[in-house]
């Protein structure tokens, strides 16, 4: 579904990611860890058009997404939910939806009860301003609006970040129901635990380069990872 070929990022003289090179499969949960300033976010705004690399290549379906915008590529099934969350604090819980689905305009209103199934909480705050809901609940509305325009490919930004333990389970409930329905994801993720949890694959960014790779329980076993990123 996509693949991420060689791509070298610089924020000026900062060289940010270094041939860094990975690859999502359809229907894979695959999470992207490392500490602080190692490139994750990073590596998901350039694929998702909002940075560009110097080199190599980024491939979406088989179709180079390398220097297409970044407002083109949602109606190509890629969703990405910041780091932050980044709703409208301004607008309601549903103009926050209704916004979400401005390149699947034909079933909004299907798509509404979706995502408030998913998430009962935002049912009952719908006509309540984004920017007073508390933390969980914003995530949860950054992930809802970006399930409306029905993506294919959902990225989400440290979507735990900040969150009470208790909430932060219910993210990754959350994420296993999507990738259960056939959302594929990929996962940037500080807490390194409960990413490889749910992960098919991953991959571990250090330093803007991509230094391990395997799947979610390979790594989650490593003696590497689990004094690095575990506590262990």
């Amino acid at each position: 579904m996509l693949k991420v070929d060689n791509i070298n990022v610089y924020y000026g003289q900062i060289h940010a990611l270094k041939d860094v090179s990975l690859e999502v499969k359809e229907g894979e949960i695959v999470a992207l860890i490392g500490a602080n300033g190692a490139g994750k976010s990073t590596t998901l705004r350039t694929i998702s058009g909002l940075l560009r690399s110097k080199t190599g290549s980024i491939t979406l379906f088989d179709e180079d997404i390398s220097h297409t915008d970044a407002c083109k590529l949602v109606s190509r099934g890629l969703a990405h939910v910041p780091e932050g969350r980044h709703v409208f604090l301004q607008m309601t819980v549903l103009e926050n939806l209704e916004m979400g689905a401005y390149t699947n305009p034909s079933n909004v209103k299907a798509g509404i009860e979706d995502v408030f199934t998913r998430f009962p909480r935002l049912k009952h705050r719908m006509h309540q301003i984004a920017g007073t809901l508390s933390g969980g609940e914003q995530q949860m509305l950054a992930m809802g609006r970006a399930l409306m325009s029905k993506p294919k490919l959902m990225m989400l930004d440290e979507p735990s970040m900040g969150l009470a333990p208790i909430l932060v389970q219910q993210i990754f409930d959350i994420i296993k129901e999507l990738h259960e329905s056939g959302t594929t994801i990929l996962l940037v993720e500080q807490n390194a635990e409960m990413a490889l949890h749910v992960a098919d694959r991953a991959y571990v960014l250090e330093s803007g380069r991509i230094k391990l790779s395997g799947t979610g329980a390979e790594l989650a076993s490593s003696d590497e990872i689990k004094k690095a990123y575990l506590g262990g």
